[in-house]
């Protein structure tokens, strides 16, 4: 796992929100299950217990969220959002935008692909969008492919998070 190429970046709310579900599936959703199974166990026959393999499904679908949480957290790097200077889009950058050809303007934050929320306007840079603004300076034209054909940007301000 050596190289930058593994690690995660996240704000240090992104990793508090990790450490968070972890500790929930671990805390509150493993003992659930465990529950699930003691009581379906005791109806009998496990053989033909539906009940007593669903649980056991859900089992080790959980159990195989915790390990890949993680193995995640020890690739997690935190970084401070204030560390970028406005000058270029990176990880962490607000980014407003001119749709050149609608004229609508659209404000995007670029994150980690694990805090990316389209809801609030917080997307990967690992995305079309998120890579094709990746380096770009206010004020450039930016033309990116999507599956839906190709948006024409204009940078009309980068900032740097609060």
């Amino acid at each position: 796992m050596a190289g930058t190429g593994n690690w995660i970046y996240l704000t240090e709310e992104g990793y508090r929100k990790m450490v968070a579900e972890l500790h929930r599936l671990k805390t509150v959703d493993r003992p659930r299950v465990v529950g699930e199974i003691s009581r379906a166990r005791d109806m009998g026959d496990i053989s033909e217990n539906a009940e007593y393999h669903a649980a056991k499904e859900r089992q080790v679908l959980l159990e195989r969220k915790i390990s890949e949480l993680e193995e995640k957290l020890t690739r997690v790097k935190t970084i401070k959002e204030d560390q970028f200077d406005g000058s270029r889009a990176y990880l962490f950058s607000i980014i407003r935008l001119r749709d050149i050809k609608s004229g609508e303007q659209i404000k995007y934050q670029l994150v980690s692909p694990e805090e990316a929320d389209f809801d609030l306007d917080r997307i990967s840079v690992h995305s079309p969008i998120g890579q094709g603004l990746l380096g770009k300076a206010k004020g450039e034209r930016v033309t990116i492919k999507v599956p839906a054909g190709e948006l024409i940007y204009e940078i009309i301000d980068i900032e740097r998070p609060a």
